[in-house]
């Protein structure tokens, strides 16, 4: 197994330069997207669409909405982690995973775009296998994983700049992956970096680690949206994993 590591979005655009048939991508965008996905996900909903722009979420639900009731479609993201409001419609859903209670989303597509998240998950879309992963659901996509030989991780970030958040998952990843009997997988300098971000995270406190990020200062400092840190600090509460289909939708499996 060879596990490689993304750990900046200025990565990103080199993807598509990169022949990943035979790999496997993970994505994480732990504050808060791929979070946010994987409970919508547990909490019933058919389908994710990701997409990188506001308008092609409008157009998305107006082109659908023509082929099943609208009510059906819910459109969900934020910009500077704020719900989205635009051309005189305010989005249904922000980008906070308490938000995606049972009640909202059983059965419902939601249409999202995020700052970094949906434009990590784009740029893999041409891999063996696109995963959004999380804190949530680490331990199922871990196990997904066992058996695959190129696997990918994309931390997502914040704006341009690295993520603390991101990199300690994938680093949390990384040590999952290579226990067991892949205790000699290869591993890149940038998965090695992750996981002793990993190591001293779980020195001090997960969730305090978190919390210092720059996204982390930012959620705690708005009292609407604090709740959301300890939130995505949680390990391995969802048994799922998020897998992106061949139609760019992100359903459970």
């Amino acid at each position: 197994m060879k596990i490689e590591t993304i750990l900046t979005p200025a990565e990103l655009p080199a993807l598509a330069q990169r022949d990943l048939r035979a790999t496997a991508c993970v994505v994480f965008d732990v504050l808060r997207a791929t979070s946010t996905f994987v409970t919508a996900l547990h909490h019933g909903a058919q389908a994710i669409i990701p997409v990188s722009e506001i308008a092609e979420a409008l157009d998305w639900k107006k082109a659908e909405g023509r082929r099943q009731k609208a009510e059906m479609i819910l459109l969900g993201g934020e910009r500077n982690g704020v719900r989205i409001s635009a051309n005189g419609i305010d989005f249904d859903l922000g980008n906070s995973p308490r938000e995606y209670t049972p009640e909202r989303v059983r059965g419902k597509i939601i249409v999202s775009t995020t700052t970094n998240g949906t434009r990590a998950l784009q740029a893999c879309a041409k891999a063996k296998i696109v995963l959004a992963a999380s804190f949530l659901n680490l331990a199922a996509t871990a196990d997904f994983l066992r058996g695959q030989n190129e696997i990918l991780l994309v931390c997502a970030g914040t704006g341009e700049n690295p993520a603390a958040e991101d990199i300690i998952a994938a680093g949390a990843l990384v040590d999952l992956l290579s226990s067991g009997k892949n205790t000699h997988a290869s591993k890149s300098a940038n998965s090695t970096a992750a996981r002793a971000a990993y190591v001293q995270a779980m020195l001090t406190n997960l969730e305090k680690s978190i919390g210092t990020s720059e996204n982390g200062q930012r959620l705690l400092a708005n009292p609407d949206l604090r709740d959301d840190v300890a939130f995505c600090a949680q390990r391995d509460i969802f048994n799922l994993v998020a897998a992106m289909q061949a139609d760019g939708s992100l359903r459970k499996i």
